[in-house]
């Protein structure tokens, strides 16, 4: 059986049936139950556009993030896709490179019911200025899985780990292994994806012996060779840490390659963590420490409670929190003596 039966049992257009499936409320009650008896005589995909008609819904939710490529999204989309097929719901991705009109385009696909609801990845907002949003937003169910990235999102609904209280317990880690001269490679300048964590390094720092130092702190840019070299502008300084804490995993791993580049080692001379727990932080040399985040149940709750908001439960503002954990490996240690600041200066000036 195909749309087109369906169109001609109940002495409709194709586009009618359609209009029946995604925009019932713009259809006749009278001819919303011819099409409606048509479905349920033809049986034509009864397990999806009948339950879709009676819902009026279109059975689709839109997931919006920058890349798929990047290894973090994995357990996160692997949350959504498992609460999807359970619900019965497809899945539709959409990358963009901080794209407004794209943004602004898959907002009008909700808004035109050809998807019941966005759910948001460390992406900008699909609605473009705060006029929008306070019009558009009420109306169209979003929510963030992990950090919003722009000031615009913050009353958006999300769900993530407590990013300040997870640096800030990473940092104590280190701290309570003996090291005082703790450098952080941050993200960008101004990045609110990892302001948070930023905030919970100097949380900590501020409450130890040594203090907080500013020029212990290093945009890394969120990339590799961004963190290249942030790790080298802290190798160079004259008292240079022996532990190094990265706002996320990737950075880490450039943090690592540049310290035994300069003829150190890890964690023997510096230690390292990361934050996330991506899939190469395992089998990384050395194995890193790091903060994992539990991606699979982040994108399980995201779609939940996108869900709920489709179905028109009130699922308020407030970030739903995710408790995160401190995975030690082989990348960090107790600190040398005091000499090894002076052996790294050395190390770095020869490389220099």
């Amino acid at each position: 059986m195909s749309i087109k039966q369906v169109a001609k049992l109940a002495g409709v257009s194709i586009s009618t049936v359609s209009r029946c499936l995604n925009s019932p409320d713009q259809v006749k009650p009278k001819t919303l139950a011819a099409v409606q008896s048509a479905i349920e005589e033809t049986g034509y995909a009864p397990n999806a556009l009948a339950r879709n008609f009676r819902r009026g819904k279109t059975g689709l939710i839109l997931v919006v993030l920058q890349s798929v490529g990047l290894p973090f999204w994995e357990g996160v989309m692997r949350g959504i896709n498992g609460v999807a097929r359970e619900t019965g719901y497809s899945i539709l991705i959409r990358e963009t490179a901080s794209s407004q009109p794209e943004l602004d385009d898959y907002c009008k696909m909700v808004m035109s019911k050809e998807a019941d609801g966005i759910i948001v990845l460390a992406s900008p907002s699909p609605i473009s200025g705060t006029s929008q949003y306070s019009t558009q937003a009420r109306r169209t169910p979003i929510v963030l899985g992990c950090e919003n990235v722009t000031d615009e999102m913050a009353h958006i609904p999300s769900v993530r780990v407590d990013n300040r209280r997870a640096s800030s317990e990473a940092t104590q880690y280190l701290l309570q292994l003996g090291h005082q001269r703790i450098g952080f490679i941050a993200g960008s300048r101004g990045s609110l994806l990892t302001r948070d964590r930023e905030r919970g390094y100097f949380d900590a720092m501020k409450a130890s012996p040594q203090g907080e130092h500013r020029e212990w702190v290093v945009n890394g840019d969120q990339t590799i060779d961004g963190a290249r070299r942030a790790t080298r502008k802290l190798l160079s300084l004259p008292e240079a840490p022996t532990a190094i804490f990265c706002a996320n995993d990737e950075m880490a791993m450039a943090a690592i390659y540049e310290i035994k580049r300069r003829g150190l080692r890890v964690p023997e001379d510096i230690s390292v963590v990361g934050f996330d727990d991506t899939r190469y932080a395992a089998i990384m040399d050395p194995p890193l420490t790091t903060v994992v985040q539990p991606t699979e149940e982040i994108g399980e709750r995201t779609m939940r409670r996108l869900i709920s908001a489709i179905e028109g439960h009130d699922i308020g503002e407030a970030p739903e929190i995710v408790e995160h954990r401190l995975i030690v490996r082989d990348s960090t240690a107790p600190p040398r003596s005091d000499t090894s600041g002076q052996a790294q200066n050395q190390s770095a000036e020869r490389m220099a």
